[in-house]
């Protein structure tokens, strides 16, 4: 496929952490819109735990997908489907490397979170953990939620600001329902005036869902 039909192929992954070999778990770190790898895996630092491979790639361009996650999904098209397919290489290298999902976090934020949220929707199988900072499933209102599999228990953590300029309380919600009609166990915190941020309590509650995998 060519770059234009495939723009995040052969982009670079940052590694951080345990060596892959070896490591107990791994997080698979999904920056923002106009962000960098580097700048997501800094959060690395609040989340560290002994024996954890954190692996962030890098979007084509900073961005994962060109327009809102709200649009109409063709319009994202090709960047959101090769975002999708980049999300999936990495996590068959991690399989490979006998790190299997039930030991592997999807996390992100903002696009990076929305991104993490529709990987596990359309992959679903029980994942070590997702966690979205101020994002939600992708796609306009009223698109079909008919996700075929089951999350079979992934601990699933959705935080965000309400109100967010970007991301509508109401999508985050309907997010949670619908992890949690997959099978998740979900966490949902809304945070009055946080902003489009990350604040301290939920980097606090994604760092004890990376430290409880074994």
């Amino acid at each position: 496929m060519s770059a234009a039909g495939d723009p995040h192929a052969g982009q670079p992954v940052l590694h951080a952490g345990a060596a892959l070999e070896g490591a107990r778990a791994a997080v698979v770190m999904l920056h923002g819109r106009g962000a960098t790898a580097e700048d997501i895996l800094s959060l690395r630092r609040p989340l560290a735990a002994s024996g954890v491979a954190f692996l962030a790639p890098q979007a084509a361009s900073r961005t994962w997908y060109p327009y809102s996650f709200l649009a109409e999904l063709e319009r994202n098209e090709p960047h959101l489907s090769s975002a999708l397919r980049r999300v999936e290489s990495l996590v068959a290298d991690l399989e490979r490397q006998s790190l299997p999902a039930e030991r592997t976090v999807l996390l992100g934020f903002s696009q990076g979170a929305c991104l993490a949220c529709e990987f596990a929707a359309r992959n679903a199988r029980r994942w070590g953990g997702v966690v979205a900072f101020t994002g939600g499933l992708i796609g306009p209102p009223g698109t079909p939620r008919d996700y075929p599999g089951d999350l079979a228990g992934t601990p699933v953590f959705l935080g965000a600001g309400d109100p967010d300029p970007h991301v509508p309380r109401q999508r985050v919600e309907e997010t949670a329902q619908v992890l949690r009609r997959m099978g998740a166990e979900v966490e949902l915190r809304i945070f009055p005036g946080l902003g489009h941020s990350i604040n301290d309590e939920e980097l606090e509650r994604a760092r004890r869902m990376i430290a409880a995998l074994r």
